[in-house]
This record gives structure tokens, sequence and C-alpha cells, in this order.
């Protein structure tokens, strides 16, 4: 027995070690698919796993385009990928343990190293060819030299940035002829708008962020509330370098113009960073209009476990601007401020099991709080009796304002000089799971919970609000034979104020023509059908007709609750390459209808409208109702051209038919009229019925010429707007209370060509000099009637790197 024993406990020791010796070494194993921009499989492409400077494995893909590489080598690192005819691909930096098993799926492109997908169609990354919507992604490189995202938001088709004022002033973005208020904005994947979807871009800085995604058509059937016209995406950088770095941006100007910017960054095992900070100060070109502000940005992400990773971002704004008012229609500039403070913050853990199994949760906050004040009374005071009690008024200069229709007003306008306190904070929380089943079919869910709560504080009142919200979303993605590529889904929202919204999209790619190397080889076909939805904003529900009707005990009139704003969209468009895929030609109509918009309401328009006596019409403030509806049609073409290696050339137009077809606003009631202007009917506060929505000139375009080299690169780019309509807004508002300072509508707003030049010189590997001149034409009608334009500017600074790889 002990002979046998021994023998058995032999063989069990033999067998033991043999299990073991036969396991593999500790490895990361990083694996995944290579494809076409088409999700096609690509064989034979070389995937090289980079650490630090070197290769420390690589494979080639096996015909299925699936690949796999092995390495002992603990760490950060770098795929690289390469195949002909498409340009070599660089990905995302990840972090592998020595028991690792990552997935990473690769796209390749033609013409740029990094992948040119995105989320905000589906909610699944997607490649922009499978996109049947129109999308602009903006590259980061075009930031280099800015301070702000105004200029390249007008670098793409379907779009009309105003800003009203100069530096500092707002940035209002319209989309196919969609309202201001009609965008969906995300950042860091938190919803960054005021309640009802009032976003201002001024105080967007460009440090450490990442190029700008616009989506152009509605889209609520993923993102809910708020994405009626567009969709901006705007996000973090992350720190990728394995020893620490710090970047430094300083640059000074004319107008008494300075900013400072700091970047801490790099990445250390599964631990990647960054924090920055920013001050930028200008003084304007008009009196008492001085900006300044400063900007502080986090990113921290932590591998927690094989494909699963947490982070936390943080974006923080603290703005003060002057508000010197429409300084060509007062002659002067008013003494006033206003103050923002805006945070948008998330916390995010995502998981990717299987490779075709995704998860995620996250919570987002935002914080947002606009502070309007005026200073001392500024003009010249006038004092009038009213109810047995002395008003004094202030007036601007004299002034003779001309619109760029021809027509012109002279006189004195009374200061509108509002006050008010306004906040709107959001709290929510966000899970999606999407899984891809065989035959390349992707389905996603969503659940949104949200709160929100707003006040707005006027020397007349205090009042606050407060919504939660629900939002449920489903959609389905995939393709036939990588050649039609599907996506449908839709969204059911229940928001405590407008109550339960439905909104279906559906959208088609067809590849038509494969990419190839003889001319007119590569076709895309894109059709879109989607729906968008809109809350009332803060304003809108504390002044809906219904509600002042109840609390003046006037409820008996049934007047029904203001409701969500809809809109309705189509869109058809082709990629076209031209030659070999350098020169493409992007082209495509869009249809939207706008109904259900909130608009004010006067007593005439009560009296006419719902015969509400004149005696309680007359004690109503203007009420808000969902009575506006409006189309916007148009054609869009956008012309890419690379006819050398360093040199790119792009350009753009857009021609928008916007008609305004119902309104029960004063205006459309009885339109007014300039006593000097007699016979002309002019919508004083809003559009007439027929005739176009301010702001949305028929014609837009733009162009930039781009040469980059290895240690040079300069740019040229332009802006193109042709005239479009407006109001001076002066109703009742002349020295004699009368109407002599409206012009008429059509065409008010003045046409423009702003162009922009920089230059960016690498002196050392750490050292890089630059300068960016704005305005070249010092064209000074950009802005909307009466409010200057800021004149010729230029800036100059440099940027130094320390630390990093």
């Amino acid at each position: 027995m002990p002979h046998l024993h021994r023998r058995t406990s032999t063989s069990l020791l033999i067998l033991a070690a043999v299990a073991f010796l036969s396991q593999p070494a500790h490895a990361v194993i990083v694996r995944g698919t290579v494809t076409t921009p088409f999700g096609a499989p690509l064989g034979n492409a070389r995937v090289q796993l980079v650490q630090g400077k070197g290769v420390v494995a690589f494979a080639m893909t096996q015909m299925d385009g699936t690949y796999e590489i092995r390495s002992t080598a603990a760490g950060r690192f770098v795929l690289l990928t390469a195949a002909a005819p498409y340009t070599p691909s660089i990905g995302q930096d990840f972090y592998g343990g020595r028991t690792a098993v990552v997935t990473r799926n690769i796209v390749m492109q033609f013409s740029t190293v990094t992948p040119q997908t995105t989320v905000i169609s589906s909610g699944i990354p997607t490649t922009t060819q499978q996109i049947p919507a129109g999308i602009t992604l903006i590259p980061q490189s075009a930031l280099t030299t800015q301070v702000g995202i105004a200029n390249d938001l007008r670098q793409s088709p379907g779009t009309n940035v105003v800003q009203t004022g100069q530096t500092g002033g707002p940035i209002a973005l319209y989309v196919r002829g969609g309202a201001a208020d009609a965008n969906k904005v995300l950042i860091d994947g938190v919803p960054a708008t005021n309640i009802g979807g009032y976003f201002n871009y001024s105080p967007v800085s460009t440090i450490a962020l990442t190029g700008p995604e616009l989506y152009r058509g509605a889209n609520s059937a993923l993102q809910g509330t708020g994405a009626e016209a567009a969709i901006v995406n705007l996000g973090t950088t992350r720190g990728n370098a394995l020893r620490s770095m710090l970047n430094y941006t300083g640059d000074g100007g004319n107008f008494s113009t300075y900013r400072n910017e700091v970047i801490v960054s790099g990445a250390f095992k599964p631990l990647d960073y960054l924090a920055a900070a920013s001050r930028f100060d200008t003084s304007n070109a008009l009196p008492l209009d001085r900006y300044h502000t400063t900007n502080g940005v986090a990113n921290i992400g932590y591998s927690i476990l094989t494909n699963t990773t947490a982070r936390f971002t943080l974006r923080a704004t603290d703005s003060a601007t002057g508000l010197p008012s429409a300084h060509d229609i007062y002659g002067i500039s008013s003494s006033g401020k206003q103050s923002d403070q805006d945070i948008y913050s998330g916390f995010t853990v995502e998981n990717v099991l299987a490779g075709n199994w995704h998860n995620l949760a996250s919570y987002g906050i935002t914080r947002k709080r606009e502070q309007v004040e005026q200073f001392s009374p500024t003009g010249e005071p006038v004092t009038t009796i009213i109810n047995s009690t002395p008003q004094t008024t202030y007036y601007g200069n004299p002034i003779t304002l001309r619109g760029a229709n021809g027509y012109t007003a002279t006189g004195q306008a009374a200061f509108i000089l509002p006050t008010y306190d306004n906040v709107s904070n959001r709290d929510e929380l966000y899970y999606q799971t999407n899984y891809t089943f065989p035959w390349r079919i992707a389905t996603l869910f969503s659940f949104q919970y949200e709160n929100e709560r707003g006040r707005l504080l006027t020397p007349a009142a205090n009042q606050q609000v407060n919504r939660t919200n629900y939002l449920y979303t489903l959609q389905i993605q995939g393709d036939i034979i990588h050649r039609v590529f599907y996506s449908l889904g839709g969204a059911i929202e229940q928001n405590q104020l407008v109550g339960i919204t439905g909104t279906p999209r559906i959208g088609l790619t067809y590849d038509a023509v494969r990419p190839g190397q003889h001319p007119f080889h590569g076709t895309l076909l894109r059709a879109n059908v989607a729906t968008g939805v809109q809350e009332p904003s803060l304003t809108a529900q504390l002044t809906s007709l219904s509600t002042l009707l109840q609390q003046t005990g006037n409820a008996s009139y049934n007047i029904a609750p203001i409701t969500a704003e809809r809109s309705r969209t189509y869109d058809m468009g082709v990629d076209q390459n031209i030659l070999n895929q350098k020169l493409i030609l992007k082209a495509g109509y869009f249809h939207n209808q706008f109904n259900h918009q909130l608009e004010f309401i006067a007593a005439n328009g009560l009296e006419h409208y719902f015969n509400i006596p004149a005696s309680i019409a007359a004690q109503l403030p203007p009420a808000s109702l969902n009575s506006l509806a409006y189309r916007a049609q148009g054609l869009e073409a956008e012309l890419h051209y690379q006819p050398l290696n360093h040199l790119f050339l792009r350009g753009g137009y857009t021609y928008l038919a916007s008609l305004v077809e119902q309104s029960f606003s004063s205006d459309a009631v009885t339109p007014d009229t300039n006593p000097n202007l007699p016979g002309i009917p002019i919508g004083a506060l809003s559009p007439l019925v027929g005739s176009r929505p301010f702001r949305r000139p028929p014609n837009t375009g733009f162009f930039a010429v781009q040469y980059t080299a290895n240690r040079f690169s300069a740019a040229i780019k332009g802006a193109l707007s042709g005239s479009g309509d407006d109001s001076t807004f002066q109703l009742n508002n002349d020295l004699n209370g009368g109407n002599t300072l409206l012009l008429p509508n059509r065409n008010l707003d003045f046409g423009y060509a702003k162009l922009d030049l920089n230059v960016v010189f690498k002196a050392t590997n750490n050292i890089t000099l630059f300068t960016q001149l704005d305005n070249l034409l010092s064209q000074q009608h950009i802005g909307p009637i009466g409010y200057p334009g800021l004149p010729f500017t230029i800036r100059a600074g440099l940027k130094i790197r320390i630390g990093g790889n």
C-alpha cells in the first residue's frame, strides 16, 4: 500500500506540473475587429501594439477582420493600424494589466488618422459614412489658436451664428431655420442648456476641448427634449502622456486682450488625468464693454477592471461682461453688467463585455446662474407725470439708424435695461445598455431620470419651478451586406409640465457605388425622417396664458396649458467622391416643420382670438402660448478638396427658405408702422405671418484654405452671410413714445464676409509660436442691427510644453 500511495502521489505531481507548465504566461491580450468605414471586415491589416516609443507586439488580421495580440508587458498602450489604401489609424490609448483581455475594434478611414465615429446619432459608435443625417466633426486642431468656438461653428453647412455685441456678448446658434433654443447641447455627455433650451456659446472656452460635433436635424428619439433642430456635442480631452506634461499657452493682442492657460495631464498605469485653468480678458472696442472669463477643467479616468472604466469630468466657467446695449441705436453705451457662473460635471462607469455588450451608467449635474444688473443711469433724463407720480426715463443721443434694406430712422431711443437673476439647475441619472447581435444588428435601450430646478428673480418677484422628468429610448441599427445601413428608434418622455410625448426617427444610408481609384467611384445616398420636442422655458411657464388667467380669477375661458414645442424634419442627401477621395462633394435637401412654438400674446391678441374682454386682457402681462408655426426648407452643399498633400480646401453654401405660417402675436393682429414710412407693416417684436423668421438669412456660406507642413501651418477661413430679417424692437420707444425708430423687417440685418487668418510655427519640440487675426476686413455689421461687431483684432503668443512623452 505505501508503494501504491507513493506512485499515486508521484503521478498527481507530474500531472500538476504538466498542467502548470501548459498554462500561458501572464500576458495582456488585445483583440478586436478591423473594418472599413462601411463595416466590412478588413483582412491582412497590420495592427501594432505600441508602448512608449516602441512596438511590443503586432498581428495581421484574418480575412474576417479579427486579430489578437499578446504581450507580457503591462501598462498603457496605443494601437497603430495600417492597411492600404487607407490612412494609418492611431487609436485611443488604454491600460492593460498582465491578465487583461481588452477589446478594441478599429475603423479605417481614407483621409484621417483618427476614427471618424460619433455616438450622437444613435447612441452607438457609428462612422460618419453610415449616419443618415448631416453631421460636422470639427477637428481639435482647428481650435489651436481660438479662444471660443463661434468661428468654427460657422464652418458648417446649415448654421447661422449670431453674436449680439462684441467679445463676451451672447452667442446664439440657428441650425436649418430652427430657433436658437432648439438645439440640444451636451458637455461631456451632460445636458448643458437652460431649462427650455437656451444656451449661450460665448463663455465656452477651447481649453482642453475636443473638436465639437454638430448633428444637423431633430433627434429627440435619442436625446429627448431639446433636440428640435440640432445637437451640439462638446467634450474634454484626456491625459495620455506616460510622463506628466505641462502645457502653457499665453497670448496678447489689441483692445487690451490677453490670455493665459495651463494644462497638466498624464497617465500612470490604470489612471489618466487632466487638470486645466485659464483666464481671458479684453476691453473690446466700445466703452463700458470689458469682458473676462476664467475656466477650470478636470478629466480623470481609471480602469477599474478589464474593459471597465470610471471617469469624472468637470468644466466650470465664471465670466462677466459689460452691457453697452445696442450702441448704434442709443449712440452711447449703457452702464451694466452680465455675469455667468456655469458648472457641468459628470461621473460615468462604463463596461464592455465580450466585445459586443456595452453598459454605461452616469450621474451628471448642471449648475447655471446668469445675473444682469444696471449701474448708474446713462443718457438724457426726461421726467413725465403718470398717475400723479413723476417717472424718469433716460434716452440715448440723437442718432440716424440705417438698415441693410436702405431704410433709415432718426431719433432718440429710451433705454430698455432689465435687471434679473436667473438660475437653472439640473441633476441627471442615465443608464444605457446596447448589444450587437450576429449579422451586425445593434440594439440600445436607455433610461434617464432628470430633476430640474429654476428660479427667476426680478425687482418685482421671486419665482421658482421644479420639474421631474423621465425618458425611455429604444434604438436599432444595422446593415445589409455592408451596403444598406438602417437606423430607427423612438423615445417616450414624461415631462412634469407638458406630460407624455413620443418621438420616432428612421434613417437609411445606401452605399450605391463603392469608393475606388477611378473618378466618381464612391456614392453615398442618405435619407432621414425625425421628430423633436422642446420643453417650455422657465419664463414661458411663469407667463403661461392659462396660468395668468387662473391667477386673476378668469379660468372660465378654458385656455389649454402650454405644452411642448414640436418639430418634424425630413432630409436627404448624397456624398459623391469625385477624384480618388481627394475631391468630395456633399449635397442635400432638408424640410423642417416647427409647430406649437411658444410666443407672447398681448392684449389685442387675447381680444381678437379668444374674445377676452379688453378690461381683462389689459390686466395681463404678455402671455406665452403655443400658437406659432413656421417651416424652413433649403439646400446644403459642401466641397472638400486636397490637391496637394499639405494643402486642404473646404467650402460650403446653404440656401434657406423659411416662412411664418401662423402667429397670434400682437404684430400678427395689428402690424405696427413707422409714421415716417407709411404703408409698410412692421413686426416690432415678432415676424409677421407670411414673412421670414428673424435672424435666419436665406444665403450663408463658408470656406477654408489650410496649409500644413511639419513645422508650419497657416489657414484662412471665411464666414459669409447675406442680409436677413430682423427688428429694431423699438416699439413705442422714441422720445415721444412713438414708433419712429422702427424699420421694415425685410433684409434689415446686413450681410457680411468675415475673414480670419491663423499662422502656427513650431520653433522647437517644446515651443510653438502662433498668431490669430480675426475680421481682416474689419466689418462692423456681423451682428444684429444696432450692435456693432468687433473690428479687426490680432493676437500673438506661444505654447510651451514641459515633460510628456
